[in-house]
């Protein structure tokens, strides 16, 4: 979640900047002071290997709800049971990448080496002729993904000074959604000119997953060791780590408002799926939707970011979570018509740019940094299983209630709990806790 400055109180997200501002943590590898040098080169290299791999994934992501429904005939229930493991699968992972990551300090190996599952999966859906080799070779990216996410945040987080995290993570996030919308026009222009051949989607997507494996092996560092062997105090296992964490009140409240906003959340699939259902679009067009949300959160990311880190982190977060309010109600009154589909788009993407780096920048200001992965690791967890929760919940309700039904479900329980994430977020602070908005 998006927290607000406090003055130079060490878990802080705008706490002291020097030396001691992260604790063990030493000023980024080869980060300077000057304003030049406030973003560190391996945070941009990471955000061009996350830019390649979300063009890879993305081109497959936004083909997927209509390949699975209209190719392998899955139904609204089918397709909620599997968006909800296909999100969560990841979740457990995320927290053993984090682990080991931390454990042996190697955190540009572990997230290779989801990298390179992510891309065997490629592979995969090219040999795929039916639903459950489908579904298992999809849930390999899934398990890809949760061994990169959380060792890539962290080496964010170790590259980035305290007073620029905010920052930090938007221009990483900034050029992952230069991915994110180049990945379906590619799915668009591919399934137009191929005759709707998803097949064509699977080779290029495999191409372009290895171009963003050889940058990161190649070009991107491990932080300095030096500057993880001041914070390795203790050996870390899984059950030390999480009660440390849980003995962080601030890592609590933020993973408690994770958890209760990631419950009344809709998946982007069903929300393009429910857009689909109301206006009969073509289905060649289907994955221009993911390409106008990927655009808002560009244009977005990085000042939105650099105004967290200004005004305060948690009103740009409770704000975005309004804008999505907004979203679902267009969404259930959407109708035929470009001027809808960009309204019902923009504000898809700006609830994204406002809410999605700033949970990692704010838990990396709470969180040690001899733990920083396995602690992003938790929090991701925590909200990520919540949110195959919430998927298969509107897959049921789509079938018990039709899409209309199960929007205004989750939009009034957005609006519910909203105002409570509030009350935990903007609460007085004290050193232990996310200090009040």
């Amino acid at each position: 979640m998006r927290d607000r400055p406090a003055p130079n109180t060490p878990g802080s997200p705008n706490g002291p900047s020097g030396p001691d501002a992260e604790g063990p943590g030493a000023p980024p590898p080869g980060g300077g002071r000057g304003r030049r040098h406030r973003v560190d080169r391996n945070v941009k290299l990471l955000g061009v290997n996350s830019l390649l791999t979300d063009i890879s994934s993305e081109s497959v992501n936004a083909a997927l709800p209509l390949y699975l429904r209209n190719i392998m005939g899955w139904s609204a229930l089918s397709f909620g049971l599997f968006d909800g493991i296909y999100q969560g699968t990841s979740a457990i992972l995320r927290i053993f990448g984090g682990l080991h990551a931390d454990r042996h300090r190697r955190h540009k190996e572990v997230a290779g080496a989801g990298y390179a599952l992510s891309a065997a999966s490629k592979i995969g859906l090219l040999a795929s002729t039916t639903a459950a080799p489908t579904a298992a070779v999809l849930l390999v990216d899934r398990i890809g993904k949760g061994i990169r996410t959380a060792p890539r945040d962290a080496l964010i987080s170790l590259s980035s000074r305290p007073e620029n995290m905010g920052e930090a993570f938007g221009v990483h996030r900034a050029l992952d959604t230069i991915g994110a919308l180049l990945g379906p026009l590619l799915a668009f222009a591919l399934l137009k000119y191929t005759g709707r051949d998803y097949n064509s989607v699977f080779v290029v997507s495999l191409c372009v997953a290895l171009l963003g494996l050889g940058v990161l092996f190649f070009f991107v560092r491990n932080p300095p060791r030096e500057q993880l062997d001041a914070a390795r105090a203790h050996e870390l296992t899984r059950r030390a780590g999480l009660r440390d964490l849980m003995a962080n009140l601030g890592f609590r409240r933020l993973a408690a408002v994770g958890g209760l906003l990631s419950l009344v959340t809709i998946s982007d699939a069903f929300i393009y799926l429910t857009y689909e259902n109301r206006t009969d679009m073509d289905p060649t067009s289907f994955p221009l939707l993911f390409t106008g949300t990927a655009l808002a959160y560009l244009l977005l990311a990085v000042p939105l970011g650099r105004l967290a880190d200004r005004i305060g982190r948690a009103p740009i977060f409770i704000a975005g979570y309004a804008v999505l309010i907004g979203c679902y109600v267009v969404l259930r009154s959407a109708g035929p018509g470009l001027a809808t589909a960009l309204l019902m788009l923009g504000l898809l993407g700006t609830y994204y740019a406002a809410t999605d780096g700033v949970l990692m920048a704010i838990a990396s200001t709470v969180i040690p940094a001899e733990s920083r992965t396995s602690g992003l690791a938790w929090l991701t967890t925590i909200t990520t299983a919540v949110k195959l929760v919430a998927s298969i919940l509107f897959g049921v309700l789509v079938t018990v209630q039709g899409y209309d039904g199960a929007v205004s479900f989750f939009l009034v329980g957005l609006v519910v709990v909203v105002p409570i994430a509030c009350l935990i977020l903007f609460r007085p602070s004290n050193r232990h806790e996310v200090p009040a908005a």
